[in-house]
């Protein structure tokens, strides 16, 4: 069924992350960039999240135009068929989640366990993203077997309980993320850092990167759109 466009949201300092992540391809990168979390608080003013972390406002919405020409493909998936954005959810982000995170598990053992000795080894990151990883796979099979199929025949109507649950986990995950960054300084390697530990660092980075994409899109678009069914 074909679905009715919703116009861009303005480039201002009072629109949410989410509504701009949403319109505009380049928020979302501009956002990672700046540390800004735009899918598990993305419904708050960009000004009210950018005094909090002491970043110009102005200046992420000039990043956020100068970027969007190089992004003008990227589909407004708030204005697809609930059943498309659910397979490219589970096609594409669940896919990878299942490829990465046992790569990214085996890398931070293999870093603890020949840098152990140094002061500067992260150590704790491997259980951590092994704990990670099975909070992930849980989460996952929630969606696919019980909330998705739901939404995907129009039943958003009854969801809205598995939608909280499913958002209250994603909050957990967003909590982990800034526990890898407690770990790994940053996610900055240090000076003596081997060439797989640069790697897992900037692999845990690009991870970061697109599952805050992946839960923006089920909280700030699936979730909103099937809600929404049940005020009306």
């Amino acid at each position: 069924m074909a679905t009715t466009p919703h116009p861009a949201a303005p480039l201002n300092p009072q629109t949410t992350l989410a509504e701009l992540a949403v319109a505009h391809p380049a928020a979302s990168r501009v956002f990672h960039q700046n540390g800004l979390d735009y899918c598990c608080t993305g419904r708050r003013p960009l000004q009210e999240a950018c005094a909090e972390r002491g970043l110009d406002a102005s200046a992420i919405l000039q990043a956020i135009e100068a970027e969007t020409p190089a992004a003008a493909d990227h589909r407004r998936w708030d204005r697809a068929p609930l059943p498309e954005l659910i397979d490219h959810l589970v096609g594409f982000y669940h896919r990878r989640l299942r490829e990465e995170l046992p790569q990214l598990e085996a890398m931070a053992k293999k870093v603890e366990a020949v840098h152990a000795e140094k002061a500067s080894c992260p150590r704790g990151l491997a259980d951590h993203v092994s704990a990670i990883h099975a909070a992930v796979l849980d989460h996952l099979a929630k969606e696919e077997q019980v909330l998705f199929p739901m939404l995907a025949a129009g039943r958003g109507r009854i969801a809205g309980g598995p939608i909280r649950v499913m958002e209250g986990e994603h909050d957990d995950h967003a909590e982990n993320l800034r526990r890898t960054r407690e770990l790994t300084t940053n996610l900055v390697p240090p000076p003596e850092a081997c060439t797989t530990w640069r790697a897992l660092y900037g692999r845990l980075d690009a991870f970061e990167a697109e599952l805050m994409e992946h839960i923006h899109l089920e909280n700030n678009v699936l979730f909103k759109r099937a809600l929404a069914e049940l005020e009306n």
